[in-house]
């Protein structure tokens, strides 16, 4: 694996092998997976005693479960006596059970019933056979597990990340569609598509009508971030494509709507209540003022449709930034009231596929949340399923990005060092890890930010 060691701090040069090569698959399950923080589910997808949910992860299986006293535990997904899997899926259970033997054990992981234990005499005491745990917590709503037992805190993990975060109160949404695909593509391939906005100038022209596309992107100790300057304009066209005048009420209402239609995501029905709500005001309003009021209408449709809004400042709106990865495998753009998130895992040992999924939250009035908002699974072909045109977009690069990452030409990525520091920031840490074993980067040291 000689090429990890050309990684340097910017990763400005990232081996093609990091995505087409089997090793790094193999090194992913060894050194990546085990020993980090990664989301497996929300809370509100086990509500209570007894409700699991499965999480897999290359090798691994996870059963995250509501124990009786209302805590969350996780244990590794496999029965001590013949290596069954144990659970699968998501559901309600009162008690783990193998179905090949019959053993079982109580939500706390102990052993209540070993068919026909006179068999190993005093050979078998319960502390071999008790389902090994896995370190958990919460954060923004979503359960967390690590299988490292000696690993950091998710908090301490997580470092200044949380705390540019919280103010969003993620915890309080919930999920409003849900799809799932096996793409043609590595995992990371998957995720990186996601971590940038350089491609929007290109990918997603059609939104140069409505708004400056430049970004900047920045590292936050282990994570990462892609925002807007203060001073870009939304609601003019790109100076890409246009000298930036026209009617910027007009502007940002069809944004919003342009967003609606094509992506059903990072907007909503009383966002568009208020870029309606702009027109009436006059023609030649400032930029500043529009967005003012834009923001105070979006507050206002939300209260009267009973959605909460969280007390959350400008400041801290800047502060976060518009898109996050949270290392490793979790990407999301966040709004007061609303969540994009994409999760990417690896499929099998195939380093040419990965599971590939896309969920949006929005904050509800209390009692009105949506129940039970299932998967739409697209199987192996994500054109089966509606993405909408942003999404089928990206899907595109993904696809043909991977297949041309085998070419004998291409060597290395070049992540963009301004817009793009959210990627390379990624392959510093999960070079890191992933490496000759050394330390993994502190999650307290900030870049760019």
């Amino acid at each position: 694996m000689n090429e990890i060691s050309k990684i340097g701090v910017t990763a400005d040069r990232v081996p093609v092998a990091a995505y087409i090569s089997p090793d790094y698959v193999q090194l992913e399950k060894e050194r990546l997976w085990p020993r980090v923080w990664q989301m497996a589910c929300r809370e509100e997808e086990i509500p209570a005693p007894g409700d699991f949910y499965t999480y897999d992860i290359a090798d691994e299986s996870i059963s995250v479960v509501r124990k009786l006293d209302g805590t969350i535990a996780a244990y590794h997904n496999v029965c001590p006596h013949r290596g069954r899997r144990l659970t699968a899926g998501c559901g309600r259970m009162g008690k783990f059970h193998c179905k090949y033997h019959g053993w079982q054990w109580n939500l706390d992981g102990k052993p209540t019933e070993i068919v026909d234990r006179k068999d190993w005499g005093d050979a078998l005491q319960d502390s071999e056979v008790t389902l090994q745990p896995v370190k958990t917590a919460s954060w923004g709503g979503w359960v967390f597990i690590n299988m490292d037992p000696a690993s950091e805190s998710l908090e301490d993990f997580l470092g200044e990340a949380k705390t540019r975060l919280d103010p969003f109160e993620m915890d309080k949404m919930r999920y409003v569609w849900r799809k799932r695909v096996i793409m043609p593509c590595n995992w990371k391939t998957a995720q990186e598509a996601f971590m940038e906005g350089y491609h929007v100038q290109t990918t997603h022209r059609q939104l140069l009508a409505y708004h400056e596309d430049y970004t900047f992107s920045a590292a936050v100790g282990r994570h990462a971030y892609f925002g807007y300057a203060p001073t870009t304009l939304f609601g003019l066209p790109s100076p890409r494509i246009s000298d930036q005048t026209g009617d910027i009420r007009k502007g940002l209402y069809e944004f919003n709507r342009e967003i609606w239609d094509t992506l059903k995501a990072t907007t909503t029905e009383e966002m568009l209540a208020a870029g309606r709500r702009l027109l009436d005001l006059p023609e030649n309003i400032g930029p500043f003022e529009a967005y003012g009021a834009f923001a105070q209408f979006h507050r206002e449709e939300a209260a009267k449709a009973g959605r909460p809004f969280p007390d959350i400042t400008v400041e801290q709106l800047m502060a976060a930034g518009t898109d996050w990865n949270i290392f490793p495998n979790m990407v999301f753009l966040q709004q007061p009231t609303n969540v994009l998130s994409y999760r990417s895992r690896p499929f099998g040992d195939d380093p040419h596929k990965c599971i590939f999924e896309v969920n949006v939250m929005e904050r509800f009035a209390a009692g009105e949340e949506p129940k039970d908002v299932t998967v739409e699974d697209g199987g192996d072909d994500w054109r089966k399923l509606d993405w909408g045109l942003i999404l089928a977009q990206d899907f595109q690069n993904m696809e043909d990005v991977q297949l041309g990452m085998k070419s004998r030409a291409f060597q290395a990525a070049r992540p963009n060092p301004v817009q793009e520091v959210e990627i390379s920031n990624f392959h510093r840490v999960y070079h890191a890890f992933i490496g000759h074993g050394e330390q993994a980067p502190a999650a307290g040291v900030s870049s760019n930010g």
